[in-house]
């Protein structure tokens, strides 16, 4: 389990920085997929944490960023995520409801997309809309830090999750 990526250039600008810095996590995260049966990419394989499967991480990484840029940044509407459904069960933003490994993977490049649109779109400096929570105050530079942090986090559950299933290993 090989593959070369790039991270930013080292004298790069606070933007490129930033969003290369994600790019690169998310194509991790992706890369950590590759070659996983349907069987394999829903295996629970840590006992403590039944939803962290490599499907149910991809799942969780596309809803984190609707919740960041599509819901707090432009305060958008927040019904498709089941992150805000108060009656949905704990944790469902993991649940893969059937759905195939290729089908999450196009769900979260979709998600990727439309985030880099959103990005491009604004200035590192404005600050997030949406008026009821208090996280929601942050500025986009911030926000991309977290989803650098959040995204390298799952990056990292990817590794040891891919490793227990089927003995893969792969740095970049």
């Amino acid at each position: 389990m090989s593959r070369t990526f790039e991270r930013p250039p080292l004298l790069a600008d606070e933007r490129t920085s930033l969003t290369g810095w994600l790019e690169l996590q998310r194509k991790i995260l992706r890369w950590k997929c590759d070659g996983l049966s349907e069987e394999d990419a829903r295996r629970s394989v840590i006992p403590t944490s039944p939803l962290m499967t490599m499907a149910g991480l991809m799942v969780h990484a596309r809803w984190v960023e609707h919740t960041w840029l599509d819901v707090l940044f432009l305060g958008g509407d927040s019904t498709p995520n089941p992150s805000f459904d108060e009656s949905a069960a704990e944790d469902a933003d993991w649940f893969t409801d059937g759905a195939t490994l290729a089908q999450v993977l196009a769900d979260y490049e979709a998600q990727c997309v439309h985030s880099d649109e959103i990005i491009a779109g604004a200035s590192l400096d404005d600050v997030a809309r949406h008026p009821g929570f208090p996280r929601s105050q942050g500025n986009l530079r911030w926000i991309l830090t977290h989803l650098i942090e959040e995204t390298a986090r799952h990056a990292g559950h990817a590794d040891i999750v891919r490793e227990l299933i089927d003995g893969k290993q792969g740095y970049y």
